[in-house]
């Protein structure tokens, strides 16, 4: 099995950031809606994506690539498909259980599969709301695939979100505006909201109202979509990596260019600042209903912290590379609130205990989370080898680990980085990074 590791003494230069993953996926399915020629630009061309934008197709979906902007035409109805619909969606939970909701709104005959670590991940979630909706869908205990019969949903429906998520909002959500239901949503923290932004930009009746920590999210069926173009700003999931990996290797600067910096995905920013980060926010504005700026990031002294766990499904993408700052901060770093990473693309919580192990970073378990006991100075001097259990997010953070130590870290089965940052490689070889394959 091939393995991956990066080196460097610094990193220096201006990036680029790729463009979101979780609004490419959004843009594909809120723009198949609105039945009008539109383009996006910015799409992210990673595997994830990609395995939307293949089952819209097979959803009888007419889009077009063209000179990597993706052209979403005007439904002829020549392409609906007669019969189920069978739909591989890899890797990508996020596609899964987006589109679960626009195929219930729809009413489609389908089924939605995926890879065999998909196929693990528990979805009753979405479909105990779907089918209380009006939706019929047969699961295998509670997982994928997901069979969908012809239904009609209910005409209005209120629902209270066991946790705050923003892949079960956005399910339903898509589900109500597919179907013109009138939705009212309560969660009890706020999570990620680019479905809210895109829906409002595109033209919907959506509002919120904040209650204590948590809001009220009501979409009304009387807001008619409008066609738009839309050009999706860069993911600040994948700059999160280049951030750390310059605040924790020695004489860094580097500048990323065109970061979304939506606030319930930014959080990351605030809570590094708080551990000694020298960050600077540059060049704000608004994209398409999006915030976005670039951020220059310096070599930093990292101190522990505790994190608030009402910030958790602010940063549950990020916990992973936090975990990598934690490691080389003085002192203990308190995450907690986590336990939906027992239910990622691997157990998360449990790989990122594996890794710590071999880099020899003292940590406390919980069923929620880590106590991380971090030292700035820590080195190692043997080569080590870390599985990254299949996991994007946890092999890039541990190549990231790796360009603080003396020793390699060697990752092993990195082809998983391409299902959402598929430059990672060429990226970190432009601001001073070296690479080795074994």
């Amino acid at each position: 099995m091939k393995a991956f590791s990066l080196k460097s003494n610094n990193l220096n230069g201006t990036v680029r950031c790729p463009g979101d993953k979780s609004i490419s996926q959004r843009s594909v399915i809120i723009g198949s809606l609105l039945n009008e020629d539109i383009k996006l630009d910015g799409f992210l061309f990673a595997e994830d994506p990609l395995s939307t934008l293949n089952a819209l197709l097979r959803l009888g979906k007419d889009i077009q690539i063209i000179n990597e902007e993706i052209i979403l035409i005007k439904n002829s109805k020549k392409n609906n498909p007669t019969g189920k619909a069978i739909c591989d969606l890899g890797n990508s939970g996020t596609g899964l259980r987006l589109l679960s909701g626009l195929i219930a709104g729809e009413g489609i005959n389908a089924e939605l599969s995926g890879d065999e670590s998909l196929l693990k991940r528990p979805m009753n979630r979405i479909i105990k709301p779907l089918n209380e909706m009006g939706a019929n869908i047969v699961s295998n205990n509670g997982c994928a695939p997901l069979h969908f019969s012809e239904s009609e949903l209910v005409e209005e429906f209120s629902y209270e979100m066991p946790i705050a998520s923003a892949q079960l909002k956005s399910c339903l959500l898509l589900a109500a505006i597919s179907s013109k239901m009138n939705l009212s949503l309560y969660e009890d923290s706020i999570s990620r909201d680019h479905t809210e932004r895109m829906l409002k930009y595109f033209g919907a009746n959506i509002q919120t109202e904040k209650i204590d920590n948590g809001q009220k999210i009501i979409l009304k069926s009387d807001g008619k979509l409008e066609p738009k173009d839309y050009s999706i700003v860069g993911d600040f999931s994948s700059a999160s990596f280049l951030i750390i990996a310059a605040l924790i290797t020695k004489k860094s600067q580097i500048l990323i260019r065109n970061v979304g910096m939506n606030e319930t995905r930014s959080s990351l920013i605030n809570i590094l600042k708080r551990m000694g980060a020298n960050i600077q926010i540059r060049n704000k504005k608004i994209c398409c209903g999006e915030e976005v700026a670039d951020i220059e990031v310096f070599s930093s002294d990292l101190v522990g912290i505790e994190i608030d766990k009402k910030d958790i499904p602010k940063i549950i993408d990020e916990i992973p590379i936090l975990s990598i700052a934690a490691s080389f901060a003085d002192g203990k770093t308190l995450i907690t609130g986590a336990s939906e990473l027992r239910f990622k693309e691997s157990d998360r919580l449990n790989a990122i205990e594996k890794g710590l192990d071999k880099i020899g970073i003292g940590y406390d378990s919980f069923k929620d989370g880590l106590l991380i006991d971090g030292n700035r100075n820590h080195d190692l001097i043997e080569d080590i080898y870390i599985e990254s259990f299949g996991d994007h997010r946890i092999a890039m953070s541990f190549l990231i680990a790796g360009l603080r130590l003396s020793a390699k870290i060697n990752v092993d089965d990195c082809k998983n980085i391409d299902t959402s940052f598929p430059n990672f490689f060429d990226i970190f070889l432009s601001i001073g990074a070296k690479i080795e394959k074994i």
